[in-house]
């Protein structure tokens, strides 16, 4: 299992976070990648099979990364980078043609300073997901672009039959496409306490919400609290590959000073 953690220190803000990613029992590799930065947290879910599906992620990842660098300040910026994002997709089966049909979901937050004041921007394109913890309540941000999703709001599925559904697994939109897909995109204003879980599906396809809320909260440290998450999602069968990263905000003052960043493998 892949782990890692950082705090930052913001003008009014202090985010702590954690990642975790695991192949699963069934998977014989990771196509997931994900990002846990100063401003930018996010998972991306590759599929295509042998290598395509890694290499999708990475190139996601590689263009979030960007923002780091050269931070949003809009909403419309976390767009121009997913689309940058679609392009190195593209560029890349044009290259080795091996590559033809790879492509990745995108999901995750991130920090921009707009108005005068920071809010977070959470984006989504595909079934990976970013929920929402505040106070007692757990909300799913996103929408999951799939078959099934447009059923159940179609009113022809029954959301309790989702999770074994046939078409569970197909997605309506996804990078590596043309035309690029555009992202869904929320603006939130952050609130000390807040915590957001940015996973695969393979973290969604095995635990129902409630369990996902209750083990988010459990930990303190939110860098525990996914590794807590990808292990319980492979106990509960490991079917697809897990990654989560969790996002943890604080008013200014209230984080444990002896929190340290992490990364590495843990054995």
């Amino acid at each position: 299992m892949t782990r890692s953690g950082r705090v930052l220190r913001g003008s009014s803000l202090l985010v702590q976070s954690g990642a975790a990613t695991d192949v699963g029992r069934v998977r014989d590799h990771n196509e997931d990648s994900l990002l846990a930065g100063a401003r930018v947290f996010a998972v991306a879910d590759g599929m295509g099979g042998h290598a395509g599906g890694e290499v999708a992620s990475r190139l996601v990842v590689e263009a979030l990364q960007r923002l780091e660098d050269a931070p949003a300040t809009r909403p419309e910026d976390v767009t121009a980078a997913l689309h940058a994002a679609n392009r190195s997709i593209q560029d890349a089966v044009r290259a080795d043609p091996a590559l033809r049909g790879m492509g990745t979901t995108a999901t995750g937050v991130t920090l921009v300073e707009t108005g005068g004041s920071e809010h977070w921007v959470v984006f989504n394109v595909g079934d990976s997901r970013v929920y929402r913890l505040a106070g007692n309540r757990m909300q799913q941000i996103t929408r999951d672009h799939s078959e099934v999703r447009e059923l159940v709001d179609a009113g022809l599925l029954d959301p309790a039959d989702a999770a074994s559904h046939p078409l569970r697994n197909v997605i309506t939109r996804s990078l590596g496409t043309d035309p690029a897909p555009d992202p869904d995109v929320w603006v939130l204003a952050p609130t000390p306490g807040e915590r957001f879980v940015v996973c695969s599906d393979g973290l969604s396809g095995e635990l129902d919400d409630r369990d996902v809320m209750l083990l988010a909260r459990r930990h303190a440290d939110p860098q525990e609290a996914a590794d807590e998450l990808v292990a319980a999602a492979v106990r509960a069968g490991g079917r697809d590959n897990v990654s989560v990263v969790v996002v943890a905000v604080s008013a200014d003052g209230e984080v444990d000073e002896d929190t340290e960043p992490r990364s590495g493998l843990r054995p």
